[in-house]
């Protein structure tokens, strides 16, 4: 069963999202927040596996939010009205597990807590295209001191996480088992000390190992 935290200032939207993800078999929605300070307060207490959380809110905004769980274990997936660039790559800087907008059809928002509570990353195509475009515009070049921990081998997984495949697809790109990878991917998030592999996307692209438009 995944536990639930739903973290909006809209009751009227926590209402939604709640009669949204109660009626599956698989999740529960174990408490709710109005603001980002009590998101970080019921997060903590209650444990949830993932929270869903809006970017706009009082006291704290859910960026603010995001960084202070970063570490704790719990996933969050930001889900917003403001489809806006801005805040795209600061929500996965935050440590956001994924990232959809308020609009999205019910199954993308279902998908996405599933997706978060397994440790992967989701996100939006939408949200995808100007993630890419935002490094697009950034000087190349390879940035060593930030991959200095990893292996040859782990690079090589690492730019195939950043490309958006799977551990399976991964292991048949560099014939090895679904589980060296999984194995490859976990030393990964502890040498660069991430929590899921959107965080791991991130680095790659920072650090220049994955540029847009360029062979791998």
């Amino acid at each position: 069963m995944i536990t639930i935290l739903l973290a909006d200032d809209q009751p009227l939207v926590r209402a939604g999202l709640r009669a949204l993800l109660d009626t599956e078999d698989d999740m529960t929605v174990i408490g709710e927040a109005a603001d980002g300070a009590e998101a970080v307060r019921e997060a903590r207490r209650l444990r949830p596996e993932v929270v869903l959380m809006d970017i706009r809110m009082p006291e704290l905004d859910g960026l603010q939010a995001t960084r202070a769980l970063a570490g704790t274990g719990v996933r969050v997936v930001v889900v917003t009205t403001f489809d806006l660039d801005e805040y795209v790559y600061e929500a996965l800087r935050s440590g956001a597990s994924g990232f959809l907008v308020k609009d999205a059809e019910p199954g993308e928002i279902r998908h996405a807590v599933r997706v978060a509570a397994r440790g992967d990353a989701l996100l939006s195509p939408g949200v995808t295209r100007r993630l890419i475009e935002e490094f697009t515009a950034r000087p190349a070049g390879l940035d060593d001191d930030r991959l200095s921990p990893l292996t040859g081998r782990e690079r090589e997984v690492l730019t195939r996480v950043a490309q958006g495949l799977t551990n399976t697809e991964i292991a048949e790109q560099l014939f090895m088992s679904p589980h060296t990878v999984k194995t490859h991917v976990n030393r990964m998030m502890v040498k660069l000390a991430v929590h899921d592999r959107a965080q791991l996307v991130v680095i790659a692209y920072e650090s220049g190992l994955v540029r847009p438009g360029r062979p791998t």
